[in-house]
């Protein structure tokens, strides 16, 4: 049965969830893509056309290769140095994400766009298509070999960080190598997950706040070892915070408050 939610648990039993692209709106990103690649390959084109006039045959061939390079590594390019998104991704707010929430690879981006040309026969993306209707995570024949899907970003209003981390010391930013593991290594769900917690924090009761704050900062903690001296006498909650902190405001100064010694 197709749903519309990805629901992703982690070892440490924390759910995330996150709302699935469908096929109408991944058609429509993929046809922006398309009128990019056709731009670059207008403009490559001209030079081609003076090959053939050279030689037929190996400007045909040269053609015909350029489009394969370029058609794919478009793809390629812009899903590795956007973290999952494309210029037509980007503007529809769509993200290619691993099925299971885990960093996406290199190689799982190449596996996805290599088997397009699969999923766009015999035309218009019919293979892809009917493959995203009929799979219950709106999956393409790419997705499914490369372990991936396709997520929506719905546009949020940004929160206040200034108001909701004011005044609190955050003793991790005294180790940026580390700080900036942690946000090599998180996800943007990952991230976005601790951020509405914090945000919605008055609609838990204590005990289930003890418990998810508990549950978050061990989530946090395993994914980057901060030194003892970071971390200790730091409450859960706390120690969330000054994660969020990190992700959110990687340039922010760090605040010390007074009477700390700098």
């Amino acid at each position: 049965m197709k749903t519309s939610t990805l629901f992703i648990r982690t070892p440490e039993g924390i759910v995330f969830s996150q709302l699935l692209a469908g096929p109408v709106t991944r058609f429509f990103a993929w046809f922006i893509d398309q009128l990019c690649i056709s731009a670059a390959m207008f403009i490559l084109g001209i030079a081609l056309d003076l090959l053939e006039l050279i030689n037929w045959n190996f400007g045909l061939a040269l053609s015909v290769i350029s489009y394969f390079v370029i058609s794919t590594g478009y793809g390629i390019f812009f899903e590795w140095n956007w973290r999952g998104q494309t210029i037509g991704k980007k503007l529809l707010r769509l993200r290619v994400t691993d099925v299971e929430g885990m960093r996406l690879q290199f190689n799982q981006i190449v596996v996805r766009n290599l088997l397009r040309f699969v999923d766009s026969l015999p035309a218009f993306y019919f293979v892809g298509g009917l493959a995203c209707w009929l799979n219950a995570k709106c999956q393409r024949l790419g997705d499914i070999a490369a372990n991936t899907v396709v997520i929506r970003n719905p546009r949020v209003s940004e929160p206040d960080l200034d108001q909701l981390l004011a005044g609190k010391y955050n003793s991790l930013r005294q180790y940026p190598h580390l700080a900036a593991r942690l946000r090599q290594r998180i996800s943007p769900a990952e991230a976005d997950i601790a951020l509405q917690a914090l945000l919605r924090r008055e609609e838990f009761d204590e005990v289930a706040r003890v418990e998810l704050f508990g549950e978050l900062a061990g989530h946090f903690r395993a994914r980057v070892e901060f030194p003892a001296e970071a971390t200790d006498g730091v409450a859960d909650e706390q120690y969330l915070r000054n994660v969020v902190d990190l992700l959110y405001r990687t340039r922010g100064e760090n605040r010390v408050p007074a009477g700390h010694p700098q």
